[in-house]
């Protein structure tokens, strides 16, 4: 069947059912992904009760209620089902909404999907979130006001990175935002912070571009701002939503000619951005990006349905609580940052690698990967290992890489799967972002055979280049 006819069938089952127990993961795909279909699911009198897993594996199944309830999962399931099917859940009583590579039950139970990656090209770029919208809508045309949190899902799940822009259907789902006038889309530069941090800030935080002589060095993009004339006096600190659009050309133009004049592309410098102008100036929920960013804070400190309230209109208690996360969020990552610069990473192969045992939650720690990335050798992807607090006898294994790696023909989450695997773990992800769960003691082998397999990569896209 067609999406068209999939998104109906399950848009049916949902405001038919009498009730749902709606499981989804933690992250910022999959909090917009259920608050969008709880939403939906509200405005038909359906009620819902909300399980949020961080994995959906056989630690995590028992959370799944054994009632008559319809199971909705969203931003998980997929690639899940043969657990699904080992715990004898009903494929009857079960609606998959997902973007992951979808794995068949392996005795070949039928659990009914809504999967991004099975539509074709223009839905390859569609997170979970974007597939909740489709049926939301689908449900009730008026549910348009949801198509924001399909955005920040979206935005949020890294969709936007490869290209600085949604595409394909995701694209079709801001430009629905835009018409019902939930959302404004800027292009503008590709920096992070432009509603709630000074701009010299969000300039010397850039590193995908790195901007030169002004990427790390916040005096130095004091000085550049002062000199085009952005900031009137290095303490008359502005963000990017205080600037006039002729302040916003001449900005984009000078960082520009910065890029030339020291020899760099300017391909990755400008980015399409989603602003929220029915949002308080100043705060994190002004645009997509930034949060995205406070829920998962919300999450990973394992406090997804605040972040769900948020989602859901609260702008007192709970959005106050998910404030003081997204600091703590922030500051922790600072932390482990610093950490894995000052303890230094082992090279091995095209890989760079460190195992920071029990010292940072391992939610955090795939962030903070990334955050470090940034400072060390951009050219080999980062594979962080730490323990986790739940499960003991496991590691997780989190790695990141720039989309100029995976030009070069890396895929993080295909090495991973297959790595974790072959080690008796299991991983996920994405081409640029992944992680794995693999036993104790299998650590070294494991990491050799991950920069094996990212060694095949390098040379199979070489041959191919």
């Amino acid at each position: 069947m067609g999406v068209v006819e999939d998104v109906s069938r399950a848009a049916d089952r949902l405001a038919e059912a009498d009730a749902v127990s709606l499981i989804s993961h933690i992250d910022a795909d999959g909090i917009t992904s259920y608050s969008i279909i709880s939403q939906a699911l509200a405005r038909e009198g359906v009620p819902v009760k909300p399980v949020f897993v961080r994995q959906l594996e056989p630690m995590t199944i028992p959370h799944i209620p054994k009632d008559d309830t319809l199971k909705v999962f969203t931003d998980l399931g997929s690639g899940q089902q043969g657990l699904l099917e080992e715990a004898e859940i009903n494929p009857d009583d079960v609606v998959i909404l997902d973007h992951h590579v979808s794995q068949p039950a392996p005795n070949g139970t039928e659990y009914f999907e809504v999967n991004a990656q099975s539509y074709g090209e223009d839905y390859h770029k569609c997170s979970a979130a974007g597939i909740t919208y489709l049926v939301a809508r689908r449900m009730n045309p008026e549910n348009t006001d949801l198509s924001k949190l399909a955005v920040v899902g979206n935005v949020g799940d890294m969709m936007a990175r490869e290209t600085g822009r949604l595409t394909g259907i995701a694209h079709w789902i801001a430009e629905d935002a835009e018409a019902h006038g939930h959302l404004k889309m800027v292009q503008g530069l590709n920096c992070y912070g432009l509603s709630t941090r000074a701009l010299h800030l969000s300039l010397s935080n850039c590193d995908d571009p790195v901007i030169p002589g002004i990427s790390g060095k916040p005096a130095k993009a004091i000085e550049f701002l002062c000199r085009i004339g952005v900031y009137d006096t290095p303490s008359a600190a502005r963000t990017f939503e205080e600037l006039s659009e002729d302040e916003a050309r001449k900005l984009a133009s000078n960082v520009a000619q910065q890029m030339i004049a020291n020899g760099e592309s300017v391909e990755r410098l400008f980015a399409e951005q989603y602003f929220f102008f029915d949002e308080a100036e100043k705060t994190p929920l002004r645009n997509a990006s930034e949060y995205a960013t406070m829920l998962n804070a919300c999450g990973r400190w394992a406090k997804p349905a605040i972040g769900a309230a948020v989602c859901a209109g609260d702008r007192g208690v709970h959005y106050r609580e998910a404030e003081h996360m997204l600091r703590h969020h922030r500051s922790m990552i600072r932390e482990l940052c610093e950490y894995i610069l000052e303890t230094g990473v082992e090279r091995r192969g095209p890989i760079q690698t460190i195992n920071i045992g029990d010292r940072y939650p391992d939610t955090i720690v795939g962030i903070g990967a990334g955050m470090a990335l940034s400072k060390l050798n951009t050219n080999k992807p980062i594979l962080v290992l730490c323990e986790v607090a739940d499960e003991p006898d496991f590691l997780k294994a989190s790695m990141r890489t720039y989309e100029k790696v995976l030009r070069r023909g890396v895929d993080l989450q295909d090495a991973l799967c297959t790595a974790a695997a072959e080690f008796g773990g299991s991983g996920g992800g994405h081409n640029i972002a992944a992680g794995a769960y693999i036993p104790k003691g299998c650590e070294d082998d494991f990491i050799r055979r991950v920069s094996e397999l990212i060694q095949a990569q390098l040379d199979s896209g070489q041959k191919n280049s």
